[in-house]
């Protein structure tokens, strides 16, 4: 295996990976679950149900990356949106962003899951084997992850070259590394999933 996504009989995925490959992506993962929050639970005594139901948020996160996971429904990411569209983006958000949350969060926890029940070789490597649906959610994790380090580090379009010729003493060097890998799971992962 190279390292990046390859398919397994059944619809599924496989992939190599080294010890320091695997503490990464856990790491980020629980990273992920921190900056998405814990979710409500139901308050002891109440209806579960109630929960369910509950609204979320009707104004967009102030934090850059949740922003990027979180984005308003109506409007461009750079457009100013008028008052017509912030009601309609204000009202949507009410209603999905909570069950969005819950995806994102169940995403994470499924590649933290599968990364802990792996079994590190004596040559400190091992091969994560997923399913269909187990491949779905590293997909939608590995987005999400791309997403948030790439609002941190600002990333735009333009910046996609750059990214490549930053010199070892700049800081963001790290995150852009994990960022570009991340990149190279998930399009292997895409184009596994597709064929």
């Amino acid at each position: 295996m190279s390292g990046l996504f390859e398919a397994v009989p059944g619809g599924g995925a496989a992939v190599a990976l080294d010890e320091v490959e695997i503490s990464i992506l856990r790491s980020l993962a629980v990273q992920l679950l921190e900056l998405v929050g814990p979710g409500d639970l139901p308050v002891e005594g109440e209806d579960p149900l109630a929960t369910l139901f509950a609204e979320g948020p009707s104004e967009p996160p102030a934090d850059p990356a949740l922003a990027r996971l979180f984005p308003d429904a109506y409007g461009g990411p750079d457009a100013k949106p008028d008052d017509e569209a912030r009601a309609l983006s204000s009202e949507f958000r009410r209603y999905t962003e909570n069950d969005l949350r819950a995806r994102k969060r169940d995403d994470a926890v499924a590649v933290i899951r599968s990364l802990d029940a792996l079994t590190v070789a004596g040559d400190g490597g091992a091969v994560l084997k997923l399913g269909p649906d187990e491949s779905r959610q590293w997909l939608g994790a590995l987005n999400d992850l791309r997403l948030a380090i790439g609002a941190r580090l600002e990333v735009t379009d333009e910046d996609s070259d750059e990214l490549y010729r930053l010199p070892d003493s700049d800081p963001r060097k790290p995150m852009v590394m994990a960022y570009l890998w991340l990149g190279g799971l998930q399009e292997s992962l895409v184009e596994t999933l597709l064929s």
